[in-house]
């Protein structure tokens, strides 16, 4: 279906401009939400009759957009929530959370102006685009933490994961070290030490005499 844009669309054009759509999208999105009209001769007509006016108050739209802009924008919003120790989240962090986080800040946002292409599932900073206008474009900061002070060192630039990983992996270094050290150096892998293998013969013996026992009560 060919359309005439009423505003900028990402990827398809600016105001005024014609171009060719999928039926589907055109019906269901873009005619309803008055962002485009169909090309054909009348439309056209109107369009132009009225470019003037139109595109006086996408300027000033976007003016207003601009400067509300300068307020939300590299806002970080802190969001607390429980998860493994391997960092994913037990859920997620929605359009919701977001919108929740920056209304607390006071910063009034519509909903469909936060773009964030799938639920946040790990603890990170996160960058999420709000768009104000089709032509004006934002990022706000959202820092998924477990608690106040990881929120603080990502906030400073620390990689939370990374060093939740690298503990890890000392831990596991240093458990494997302290094995090591108490290994007897005289015994090839795989061996056991004769002290043991006397305790499980003694064992043993111990339960042949208890046998003989009940056998003889």
């Amino acid at each position: 279906m060919d359309i005439i844009l009423l505003e900028r669309i990402e990827k398809l054009g600016t105001i005024g401009d014609v171009v060719t759509v999928k039926d589907g999208y055109a019906r269901n999105f873009l005619l309803p939400n008055k962002k485009a009209l169909r090309a054909n001769e009348a439309n056209k007509k109107v369009f132009e009759a009225n470019r003037e006016r139109l595109e006086k108050e996408n300027a000033e739209k976007r003016t207003e957009a601009e400067k509300a802009g300068t307020e939300v924008d590299g806002t970080e919003i802190v969001l607390i929530r429980a998860s493994s120790n391997s960092g994913q989240l037990y859920g997620s962090v929605s359009v919701r959370d977001i919108f929740n986080g920056l209304a607390e800040k006071g910063h009034n946002v519509d909903k469909k102006q936060i773009i964030l292409s799938a639920p946040i599932k790990t603890i990170g900073m996160f960058d999420v685009i709000v768009r104000l206008h089709p032509e004006v474009e934002v990022i706000v900061k959202a820092n998924v933490a477990r608690s106040d002070d990881e929120a603080e060192l990502q906030s400073q630039g620390v990689d939370v994961l990374a060093q939740m990983f690298e503990d890890e992996q000392k831990e596991i270094e240093e458990a494997a070290a302290a094995n090591a050290s108490n290994r007897d150096p005289s015994l090839e892998p795989g061996e056991i030490p004769a002290d043991m293998l006397d305790e499980g013969v003694e064992a043993g013996a111990e339960e042949e005499a208890v046998e003989e026992e009940k056998s003889e009560d």
